[in-house]
């Protein structure tokens, strides 16, 4: 016959209850007040069956020497080469609230003239004689409106006006500064080369010169349009165009 395994914890009950049964009972029918003993069998924990697949450690020295700071990205790898190339351009500014307080009067003067459509309140700020503002570049003879009105494509001086006030509404360079010849220049791309023009910069100068006038002026090698200057003492300096 073969032998049953008794559980110890089955073990354990069967003793108690054996003891328990042998206890004497009294007349009236109550257990006598023996003292017991509790038999405290310990259950086994069962083993840990290891990791069917470990993994191996890595040893540190199997592992590459990898420098940080070795790694070169193509924005890290252009970066000199921009800003060697940047260096030698002049900052484009645009807070006209930055300009020398004579300079910011000259430019407040000029747009509020272009944005009302008053041409002749032009004729202050040009003055007269040999200080008066360079409206050509071969030189003026005769009443400078009447010159800004002929230039211009229509008869009242509109259309440059428009262009005046596209062009002090754009970026600004300030050049020469601490020198005698030091000047606020409007816009910026007077002194920017066409070929480092990014896409929106681009976008700007369309803003203020037609297709045929950006293909003018890259056929020249430079911007060629209108453009404005203005002296640290507010002196409005020229407003002209060509080469």
């Amino acid at each position: 016959m073969a032998s049953t395994k008794l559980n110890p914890l089955a073990i354990a009950l069967i003793t108690t209850l054996s003891i328990t049964q042998l206890l004497p009972i009294d007349q009236a029918g109550a257990a006598t007040n023996t003292p017991t003993t509790s038999i405290i069998v310990p259950v086994e924990e069962p083993e840990e069956k290891p990791a069917a697949n470990p993994v191996p450690a890595i040893p540190d020295d199997a592992l590459p020497n990898v420098d940080t700071n070795a790694i070169e990205t193509e924005e890290n790898s252009a970066a000199p080469e921009d800003e060697e190339n940047s260096a030698a351009l002049p900052t484009i500014l645009r807070d006209v609230e930055l300009l020398p307080d004579a300079v910011r009067a000259t430019h407040s003067k000029l747009v509020t003239a272009a944005k009302l459509g008053n041409v002749e309140a032009l004729r202050e700020l040009i003055g007269t004689g040999e200080t008066a503002t360079s409206l050509s570049i071969g030189g003026l003879e005769g009443d400078p409106i009447a010159f800004l009105k002929e230039t211009s494509g229509d008869d009242d001086g509109y259309e440059l006006l428009a262009i005046l006030q596209e062009v002090l509404e754009a970026g600004f360079v300030h050049v020469d500064a601490g020198t005698e010849n030091e000047m606020f220049i409007w816009p910026y791309f007077f002194t920017w080369p066409f070929e480092k023009l990014t896409p929106p910069m681009k976008v700007e100068l369309f803003r203020i010169l037609t297709a045929g006038d950006v293909q003018d002026s890259t056929d020249f090698g430079g911007y060629i349009f209108y453009r404005i200057g203005i002296r640290p003492d507010g002196k409005w300096e020229f407003f002209v165009a060509g080469d």
